[in-house]
């Protein structure tokens, strides 16, 4: 249906799909990882038949005690007429290759949940088959939570290559049966699902962790132990609790929740803070993933053995920063597997 002019997408519900597309068809979930498991045992629940796929490790002794048929990931490819492709973004290409488009025949349907492979052309699948995206906006736990709880984690679905003329329907059908149409399915393209992904992790995430340090910075260097910086800033959960207050309400109507103090501080610091820096490191992401240059990038540095990941990841975890974080969490008892 139409979404709300403020929208400008379409967005689809409950009832705009069903399960017929999968009628007497077999789905293989290829990966058991956290979205490979949340999404085969939605599946299952909804009543869809479906094996996995899985290379022979502990994950693949888990989903044969979850009671799924566990086959090689070839194996699975052959037997099924939908493939979900949830193994990690570094590894398809040469899974694909190998495993899967060998054993993939015309009118199958292939799906995946990053635009990635397909948006810089890493994989290149035959004319012959559907190419299709259902990717669900929430990690695998909270996909299955929200399913066993009644609900649904939103997804994002797109069509790239619709080979049987029904890979529209198809993908709807997957999308409903993981849970997403109860909530809402957006319409969109692979390409638009990479940038966005990327930018969320390239973009937000970096501004976000850098104000935590530059308060973290500033408080140290006025006297605050670094403790109570900690605790104020994220440690205690309050944050977290205010962006699910932003996540359910939205970011002004949250602030109901706090005094007028805090009200008046958040929204005047809002005002007067300049965001035309962080406007122009975001253009800067956007434009290295548009371009290709990050995928390039991130393909020699797995060619190189993940050197500098591991080099970046080290000297943040020697930092004076997170050496205080994870020394608080042990002073409060403050961790959770």
């Amino acid at each position: 249906m139409p979404a709300p002019d403020a929208i400008e997408t379409l967005i689809y519900h409950e009832t705009d799909a069903t399960l017929g597309p999968l009628d007497e068809k077999i789905v293989a979930v290829v990966g058991y990882g956290n979205q490979g498991r949340a999404q085969a045992r939605n599946m299952c629940d909804s009543g869809v038949d479906v094996i996995v796929g899985n290379r022979e490790d502990g994950s693949h002794e888990q989903a044969t005690a979850d009671g799924f048929e566990v086959y090689s990931i070839a194996d699975a490819t052959a037997r099924a007429d939908v493939v979900l492709l949830l193994i990690p973004d570094e590894v398809q290409p040469e899974i694909y290759q190998r495993d899967i488009g060998p054993n993939l025949e015309a009118g199958d349907t292939l799906v995946f949940a990053s635009g990635y492979n397909v948006t810089y052309e890493r994989i290149d699948p035959a004319d012959g088959i559907d190419v299709v995206l259902v990717a669900p906006r929430m990690i695998g736990t909270v996909v299955r939570e929200l399913y066993e709880d009644g609900r649904g984690a939103p997804a994002l679905l797109a069509v790239e290559q619709d080979a049987s003329g029904a890979a529209q329907s198809r993908a709807l059908a997957v999308a409903h049966a993981v849970g997403a149409t109860r909530s809402g399915v957006v319409e969109t393209e692979f390409e638009t699902e990479t940038r966005t992904d990327l930018m969320s992790e390239q973009g937000l995430f970096p501004v976000f962790a850098s104000a935590l340090l530059a308060r973290f910075e500033v408080e140290t260097e006025a006297g605050v132990p670094p403790a109570v910086t900690l605790l104020e800033s994220y440690l205690s959960r309050e944050m977290a609790h205010i962006f699910e207050k932003c996540a359910t309400q939205g970011i002004v109507s949250q602030m109901d929740l706090h005094s007028q103090t805090s009200q008046y501080g958040q929204l005047l610091g809002l005002s007067e803070f300049d965001r035309e820096p962080i406007r122009e490191f975001m253009r800067e992401r956007l434009a290295a993933i548009d371009s290709g240059e990050f995928a390039d990038e991130w393909a020699d540095e797995q060619a190189s053995g993940y050197e500098r990941l591991s080099s970046l990841r080290e000297g943040y975890e020697s930092s004076e920063f997170i050496e205080t974080e994870q020394a608080t969490l042990d002073a409060f008892g403050l961790r959770k597997d």
